[in-house]
């Protein structure tokens, strides 16, 4: 497309602001095209951007019909998203999924709506009615093979989300 100072302006100033979302930025290119007239659409115009930081590209491509400016904005929305992510991987503040962990239904005090899992280790973990997730608590029977997530409480480690499904090897 035709140049632009005002386009050209305001890619400059996009780009300089990815710099506050990743310390390392190496390179960003901007490509800009007009895809075609329609007679029915008007323009069409394509906004592309790569940016390098150590050990990885990211890029992005945004569309937008008539508007250019909207295209770009969306294009630079789409990299700052992945610079941050990128840094958040990088600092470790990615939220990792806990694993569950596999045991048996070891005793119940259905009055109280308790019980405990015997884990593989040979430990026993606490948990009540709130925690079990599927089937019913009242369906749970001493020796059901259970799965749970395993969390720090101030009594100590208890069993979470405790459901039925599928398991691994139990003892």
């Amino acid at each position: 497309m035709p140049r632009s100072d005002a386009l050209e302006a305001r890619i400059r100033d996009q780009a300089a602001k990815l710099d506050e979302f990743h310390p390392h930025l190496m390179s960003c290119r901007v490509t800009v095209e007009e895809k075609g007239r329609h007679q029915k659409q008007g323009r069409q115009f394509q906004v592309r951007i790569d940016a390098r930081v150590p050990g990885r590209e990211i890029v992005a491509n945004r569309d937008h019909d008539e508007d250019v400016y909207v295209a770009l904005r969306d294009a630079f929305a789409a990299v700052t998203r992945q610079l941050e992510e990128e840094v958040r991987v990088a600092r470790g503040h990615v939220k990792l999924h806990e694993v569950a962990q596999h045991g048996r239904v070891a005793r119940l005090f259905a009055d109280e709506g308790y019980g405990f899992i015997a884990t593989p280790d040979g430990r026993e973990l606490y948990f009540s009615r709130d925690n079990v997730v599927e089937p019913s608590f009242d369906d749970l029977t001493v020796g059901t093979a259970v799965q749970f997530i395993e969390e720090p409480a101030a009594e100590g480690p208890q069993a979470k989300r405790v459901s039925v499904g599928k398991h691994g090897p139990l003892p």
